[in-house]
Parts: C-alpha cells; structure tokens; sequence
C-alpha cells in the first residue's frame, strides 16, 4: 500500500517533525517502559508540527513512493495512492500479520564480549592460507580439474593451479600488476605473475581466490588458458535451509514455514539526519511498518553513527548508549507492544555505531533488552546468518559492494553486451564463499583476522543477501553456477541509506513468496 503525499490522519501519520522527540534525552536509561495501549504510541508516528521547528526533512517531497519494483509485472494487484484508504495490498493479505514466522539463527559469530585487537601477523597468515587450502580442497573434490599444483614451477605442460589474486603493488589493480599467491602446501606461499592475454572474460579483484590451467614455460609469467572464479560448494554444504527444521525462539516447530512466504522491510541507517539527532527518518519507518505490518522488520547500522556531524563535536550532553536506548530501543519497543507479539524485529550492528565494538567481524549488540520482548528483538553479529519461515538471509554491513567496485578490473568478450556491474560485484561474495573476500581490507575497515575464519564464511547461496551499501540502492535476482548442478538463483537486496544528508533516503519492502520468480520487492523513498 502506498501512501499519498497529503495523506495524513488522526495520529498524523505524515505530520511535521518535531523537537519533542529530543526529550527522552534527558531521562534515565533506567525510565518506565512505555505500556502498550491502543493508540500508536508517539514514539513510531511522526510527529506533529509544534510550530518550534520545521526540518528539512519533514519539508521533503515524494515521500512514500516507489523507486523500483522487482517482479513488476506481477504486482497489477497493487492499489494506486487514490485506493490506499479503502483497499488492502493483496500481497499483505496472503500473510496475515497474526501469523508469526520463525526465526533460526545459524550464525551469528563472533560472541558478545569477545577479544579483540589482539590481531597477530600469524593470524593474518593463517586466514590466507586457510581460504587458499580450502578453496584448492573443493576444487579437487569436484574430480574435474585434478590436483593443484605449483604454478611458480616452470612448465612447458598444461597444469592446473589454485591460488589469491594479489596486486603486486600498492595502487589499484591493473592487468600488469596481478600475482597469483599459492598455498604453502602446493607452492610454499610462493606468487608468480599472471598472463591473462588468452582469457577473453574476466573480473578480478585483490584477496579473490580462483582456479586457474595454463602453463609457465619461463618459470616467472604463468600463462593462463582457463580462469575458474567460483569455488565449488561442499558436499556437505549443499543442503538447503528448507530442508531444515525451522524452529522459534522458544524452540517449537512452526508448521506454518512450510510455503516459504514472508512478508519483511529491510532498511539500513544513518536513521537520522545530519542536521540533528532526532531520528525522524526512523520514525517515520516505524509509523510506515505500523500500516503495512510486516512478520520481520530487519534494520542494519549505523544506528549511531560515528560519522554523524553532532556525534563527532560531542555536542550531545548524553551518552551514545542513551541515544541508543531511548531513540532506537524505547521506539522499537513501542512498535513491537503496538503490532503484538507475533512481529519480530532484528537488528545488526555496523562498524561506524559509536556505541558498539569498532571491530570487523563484530559481535552483536548487548542490548539488555526487557524480558517481555526479547522474543521478538533480537540482536545478530555483523556479518550473520539466519532464516526466517525457511528463507535464509545472510547479511553484511560493511560497504563490501563500493569496495570491491573500487578495486575491480575486468574484460568482457569483444562485442559482448555491457554487464551488470552491481550485480557482479555481488556475485563474487557468493562465488567467494565469503562476505569480504577483498585483501588488503579497505581503509576504514577494522578487521580482525583472529576472528575472521568462521564469522567471515557463507557456505553456500543464501535466498536472501543483504549488503546495503552507498551505492544506489537495488534489489536484483542473481544466478551463480549455472551450468552446474550447483545453480543457485538468490536475491541481493541493497536498501540504500535510510536518510541521505539532511533529507530522505530509501527502504526495501520484500515478499518473499517461496522462489524468487514470485517474489516481489519495492525500493521505497521514506
């Protein structure tokens, strides 16, 4: 259901901000929670204008509206801005929102509390060599390219090899600087350089990982004829999320996961704008969530941003973990209490929140949630892994999309058509097997190797991938694999940016309705 620009009602949905919303500041994180009642508590329905202040952002136009829909042509069931008051979304019907969906966490590493900048140069070791090992193990297991071998050694036969793509410099890479780094057991950790002249396709990036036949008659220039960028999945790997047993958090089936049918928004921060501290994008999510109640609200970080003009000067009198509990927590509260027991909300911290651990991989939030919802908020690491009514989402808020944009070369056969480039960047975290596959990390990026190996690692597709990212927002259906019997169609969802400066941003409505083909999604302006 969309919403019209003058729509506004009784609770003033789509009022004007206020300053009001600054006052919970000054209370004690340890204040009475809001009790449920049946008006929309204040917290999760925009504000009405006091006549104090008028935001750039409540002055903003084209609030509510779509962007871009997946599955177009299937959405003729969809209500127009005249319809909104008296007509119901057909899509929401299907999924009553007394229905309640499960909610599996499959991984969410590293533990809160966990230690960290104890990051050791074996350690880093360690991380490469384990991903290049890996890699070379599921390549032989695949019985088609038979067993590494040592492409530093020159031979004028045709070998197979696997190693890292490495840039043989500080710059940016380029097809004169690529290396090829093997593992200490096939080639002592030793790199040579790579000769892709013979290879019409490609799309490289430093840390990826490939197989790749030639030969090297000079013992310094390997010569590739083949290039293979998708590591193989694991036998072992290869078993579905359907095939699972979805369970909720109090550990009982739930025989209503057997269509595989969700109804999610998905949005990403900064959740205020740069002028303030008063989150009105946020609620105005919130108040939009409240009309169109979906089973899974999915909001990723930053939630206080540290690059946030106001939280940099310090002008703030009050703890970033205050702002964290009154602007994020006390809202999500009341819109848990407003739409009842059966919405669940998760939440997945990023790099930049001035509250959290400032490490990547990065635990999950230690919210100190009320009893009576921690049912329904829960808290995930970032990157994580869950499945709700048998859909799996994997999730990842470091920018991975933007970095790898900013390191990537590639070719494309002579007179192929012009590919799409967001759509491969998001590709190579599926082929990779890993939601940060580049190496060196990016400035900005603090990572961890200690804790890398297994929080860093997607076995196989998930249904659901989300990277959100400040490039534009899109929600695409990608393929990997397909022509083995490995093909995998998923959905990569980036919801852009909540709040753009000082004005709007964008979310992601999602209908997951049990493949890809039928599922529809929206990129909305807030």
């Amino acid at each position: 259901r969309l919403l019209s620009n003058t729509h506004t009602d009784e609770e003033g949905l789509l009022g004007t901000p206020s300053t009001k919303q600054e006052k919970p500041h000054g209370e004690s994180s340890n204040s009475e929670l809001t009790p449920l009642t049946t008006e929309r508590p204040s917290s999760i329905r925009a504000a009405k204008t006091n006549g104090d202040r008028i935001t750039p952002f409540a002055q903003r136009v084209n609030k509510f509206t779509q962007h871009y829909v997946l599955n177009a042509d299937n959405v003729a069931s969809l209500p127009s801005k005249d319809e909104v008051e008296t007509s119901e979304d057909e899509l929401i019907r299907r999924i009553p929102p007394s229905q309640k969906c499960t909610l599996q966490v499959q991984r969410s590493k590293p533990e809160p509390g966990c230690r960290f900048m104890y990051d050791r140069m074996e350690d880093r070791f360690n991380y490469l060599e384990d991903r290049i090992g890996r890699s070379a193990r599921l390549f032989s297991a695949t019985g088609l390219y038979g067993q590494p071998a040592d492409a530093t050694l020159a031979s004028e036969e045709n070998m197979f090899a696997v190693g890292m793509v490495i840039c043989d410099g500080e710059g940016r890479l380029n097809e004169k600087s690529i290396l090829l780094q093997g593992s200490v057991e096939h080639s002592r950790g030793q790199r040579v350089r790579l000769d892709l002249k013979d290879i019409n396709q490609f799309s490289l990036f430093s840390g990826q990982v490939v197989g790749i036949e030639g030969h090297n008659p000079s013992g310094h220039c390997f010569v590739a004829s083949k290039l293979i960028d998708s590591i193989p999945v694991s036998v072992d790997d290869q078993l579905p999320c359907a095939k699972k047993q979805a369970v909720d958090h109090e550990g009982h089936q739930n025989s209503n996961t057997l269509s595989r049918v969700l109804s999610s928004v998905i949005a990403a921060g900064p959740f205020t704008t740069t002028d303030n501290l008063l989150f009105e994008p946020l609620q105005e999510l919130l108040s939009y969530a409240c009309r169109k109640q979906p089973q899974l609200l999915i909001l990723m970080g930053p939630f206080i941003d540290s690059d946030h003009p106001e939280i940099k000067k310090g002008t703030s009198d009050q703890s970033f973990h205050d702002i964290f509990h009154f602007e994020i927590l006390r809202k999500l509260q009341d819109f848990t209490q407003y739409l009842g027991h059966n919405v669940r909300v998760i939440l997945v911290p990023s790099v930049r929140d001035a509250h959290h651990d400032a490490v990547f991989p990065q635990p999950a939030f230690d919210s100190h949630l009320p009893e009576d919802i921690t049912q329904q908020i829960t808290c995930l690491s970032n990157p994580s892994l869950f499945s709700s009514n048998e859909i799996q989402f994997g999730c990842c808020t470091v920018d991975i999309l933007k970095q790898l944009s900013g390191d990537e070369i590639s070719r494309k056969p002579p007179g192929g058509k012009a590919a799409d480039r967001i759509g491969r960047l998001a590709t190579h975290i599926v082929k990779q097997q890993s939601y940060y596959p580049l190496y060196p990390p990016a400035a900005g990026v603090p990572m961890d190797f200690s804790l890398a190996k297994e929080a860093l690692e997607i076995p196989s597709a998930p249904d659901v991938l989300l990277l959100p990212s400040d490039l534009a927002p899109s929600v695409k259906v990608l393929s990997v694999n397909e022509d083995t019997e490995e093909h995998k169609r998923f959905i990569c969802v980036n919801p852009g940016r909540l709040s753009k400066g000082i004005g709007g941003g964008t979310f992601v409505e999602l209908y997951y309705n049990e493949d890809t083909e039928k599922t529809k999604a929206f990129i909305m302006r807030i």
